[in-house]
């Protein structure tokens, strides 16, 4: 069931191309079997969609997507779609490139930055902040360009072997800076487990991106989110009933109702 309200978004364009090349039915695990809702791909009695809050954002994103992840229920790239419009979603393969990816690369508008761990890449490439306008300069980039383009965060959205493959395989990302990210606190991601506590979801990398680019109510709005959807998903799996006035929901809540707040000032 998919929420008509709900226009789909790029990951979920990108799951049902994937589901229609499938020769067999895809069967999610990680929970009681029952009919999904197409907006947020969770049971029916845990649907998240009425929590979706859309929240433009000057910042975009470009997710990379490994094979199977559009399949997997808890992908979070698919809840930054729901936050952020200007997100696109694009399923990686190591032989061709959607023509559409190289567009958005090339997009005068945009300034890409690869987010991915600093440790495995060349320092040269590395930057912990957004460019300012005198590296800008140095990397024959205009000043004023530095200052009017807007950030293009792309996230590989996979496993952290997958992430490393695509970041080794794909040649059209060797022009962007690497984008490498010092988080303060362990991911409280509950869905997936990583060996190591510094490897991030990708929702929780996307909101470290936000806040970087100033984006600051964007980037709460993404954390509560997901710690909405993580209570969603875990509640279904388990078949429990769900507090819609716990911490979470009520975080969340105050988080929406300051983003309808500040859109009427904008639209006033």
């Amino acid at each position: 069931m998919t929420n008509p309200a709900l226009p789909p978004h790029a990951v979920s364009r990108l799951r049902t191309a994937r589901l229609a090349r499938s020769t067999r039915p895809f069967l999610a695990r990680g929970g009681p079997h029952g009919e999904r809702c197409g907006g947020c791909r969770l049971i029916l009695s845990h649907c998240l969609c009425a929590w979706r809050t859309v929240l433009p954002t000057r910042a975009g994103f470009c997710l990379l997507m490994a094979e199977h992840e559009t399949l997997k229920p808890s992908n979070t790239g698919w809840l930054i779609a729901d936050l952020v419009p200007d997100t696109l979603a694009f399923g990686w393969a190591r032989t061709e490139v959607d023509p559409a990816l190289l567009a958005l690369l090339a997009d005068p508008q945009w300034q890409p930055y690869v987010v991915f761990p600093g440790e495995f890449v060349a320092p040269e490439r590395v930057i912990t902040q957004l460019l300012p306008a005198e590296q800008a300069v140095a990397d024959n980039v205009s000043a004023t360009d530095a200052a009017t383009k807007r950030p293009l965060f792309i996230l590989l959205d996979a496993t952290w072997s997958e992430a490393r493959k695509i970041f080794k395989k794909s040649p059209y990302l060797l022009p962007f800076p690497v984008l490498s990210l010092e988080p303060e606190q362990v991911s409280r991601y509950q869905l997936r487990r990583s060996r190591r506590e510094d490897h991030l979801c990708t929702s929780e990398v996307a909101a470290l991106c936000l806040a970087l680019a100033g984006e600051t109510l964007a980037a709460q709005t993404l954390e509560a989110y997901l710690d909405v959807f993580t209570e969603h998903y875990l509640c279904a799996k388990q078949q429990w009933k769900l507090d819609l006035d716990d911490e979470p929901h009520q975080r969340l809540r105050s988080l929406r109702a300051e983003a309808a707040a500040s859109n009427n000032l904008l639209n006033e």
